[in-house]
């Protein structure tokens, strides 16, 4: 599906999202089918209106559905991952925090290797996770993108 941010390939098992692609590759993209060719349903439609709305200001939770079962993610990335979920719209915590709040206060290195790993960006919102000294840190997507996010979330805060 085109969004602000770039393509994005969503991968869903029955009614879960378990992972969702920025700006997949060629090689990538061809394991999606594009938006127009999918043949019209409620749920598909629900997903893909909740993301346009996301982008456009007008939601602030997604409230996806999603499953880390299929990511191969041990127990530590996946109690990364949930923290990371509970970052509400419009704020930040730092990898220093994930760390500690998942019990590893030294792991805050580890946390964001988890974080740029993340199988399902966006509807876990790791972009919300910056870097300790003030600076946004990395992203999966990249430095632009994350911006563009949090730019986005901040600017609704105060008006959604």
């Amino acid at each position: 599906m085109p969004s602000p941010i770039g393509s994005l390939g969503v991968e869903l098992t029955g009614t879960a999202v378990t992972r969702l692609v920025i700006a997949p590759d060629e090689r990538e993209a061809q394991a999606f089918v594009a938006l127009p060719e999918i043949d019209g349903s409620d749920f598909l439609d629900e997903v893909f209106g909740r993301l346009s709305e996301y982008f456009a200001g007008a939601r602030r939770k997604l409230d996806l559905e999603y499953d880390l079962g299929t990511s191969g993610l041990d127990g530590f990335a996946r109690r990364i991952l949930k923290e990371a979920a509970k970052i509400a719209y419009g704020r930040t915590r730092t990898c220093q925090e994930i760390a500690q709040a998942a019990g590893r206060p030294d792991a805050s290195r580890q946390v964001l290797s988890i974080l740029l790993e993340n199988p399902i960006p966006i509807v876990i919102p790791c972009h919300r996770v910056v870097a300790g000294g003030g600076g946004i840190g990395s992203y999966a997507g990249g430095g632009e993108r994350k911006r563009w996010l949090l730019d986005l979330e901040s600017r609704d805060v105060d008006t959604v």
